[in-house]
């Protein structure tokens, strides 16, 4: 079964947490598809990618850029993976249905939400129940994570 990973944002914001997350896939050489919930999120998403440091940028496209193979990281707000990536990470409370066909996925929820928070906790309950190994992280004051919980 797959590893998810359910990452509690509490004091960076997903534009802030989701490029250092990233970093580390590319680093360890992995592939990633983010699922973002609209079309407009992965707009805002991809520019934030271009931009989050000043000396720095993480390569990725989306379908408004094509060529999906060529791209490390692919963002979309359709459940799928045109990039062969090995991570997803999922955010804006989009769920994948298709988590089985990647080695880790990654689910980022706004801890300041309660609705957000509230369906986090639907999601740990569905695939815990199809067998899936959970892992909680809660950010800490550093912006760091803190592992909390796994089954």
């Amino acid at each position: 079964m797959t590893q998810i990973g359910f990452y509690h944002l509490m004091r960076l914001s997903l534009e802030q947490a989701l490029p250092k997350l990233l970093d580390k896939a590319l680093a360890a050489g992995h592939r990633a598809v983010v699922l973002a919930g609209s079309p407009e999120r992965v707009e805002h998403l991809a520019e934030k990618l271009w931009t989050y440091e000043p000396d720095s940028w993480l390569p990725h496209g989306s379908a408004k850029d094509g060529e999906a193979e060529l791209q490390p990281i692919w963002l979309t707000d359709t459940d799928e993976n045109p990039n062969a990536a090995t991570i997803l990470v999922m955010c804006d409370g989009a769920s994948s249905r298709a988590v089985d066909g990647f080695s880790r996925c990654l689910d980022l929820f706004d801890g300041n939400d309660p609705e957000a928070v509230q369906a986090a906790r639907e999601r740990w309950k569905t695939w815990k129940a199809a067998g899936h190994q959970l892992i909680y992280y809660q950010q800490t004051d550093r912006g760091g994570w803190e592992e909390k919980a796994r089954t």
